[in-house]
């Protein structure tokens, strides 16, 4: 069994096992919505994860009728939001660990700060 990140997969085996043609795949890395490794040899290696997200770019195109820059806009997004996501469970498991141990780590600072002031803001017609 092979890692999801593990390059593995030929070209000529991805394009089958999607039923599309290779040179959809060329074009998809030109178009820089996929980024294949590269053996020694320069060959391309798709892993499970490359085969994930070009299933999701034919989903896109195919039954959804979005072009290629919509996908490459959404596929940017997605992944901004995967970085913002793990970002707050990074965060979360740290607050978590700084209840249970009562207190601020040596490398933080904890900062707070009270303000009297509120914020009314009014729509002019």
């Amino acid at each position: 069994m092979h890692h999801y990140n593990e390059p593995v997969y030929l070209i000529s085996i991805v394009a089958k096992i999607l039923n599309i043609h290779p040179q959809t795949l060329r074009q998809y890395e030109r178009e820089n919505l996929i980024e294949p490794s590269r053996s020694g040899g320069r060959i391309r290696l798709y892993s499970q994860r490359d085969i994930d997200r070009i299933k999701m770019i034919l989903r896109l195109t195919r039954d959804l009728g979005v072009n290629l820059a919509g996908v490459d806009i959404i596929l940017r997004l997605k992944d901004h939001i995967e970085v913002l996501e793990q970002d707050v469970n990074d965060l979360t498991h740290e607050l978590h660990k700084t209840k249970q141990g009562g207190g601020v780590p040596s490398n933080k600072t904890l900062v707070t700060k009270k303000s009297i002031y509120e914020l009314v803001i009014f729509e002019g017609r």
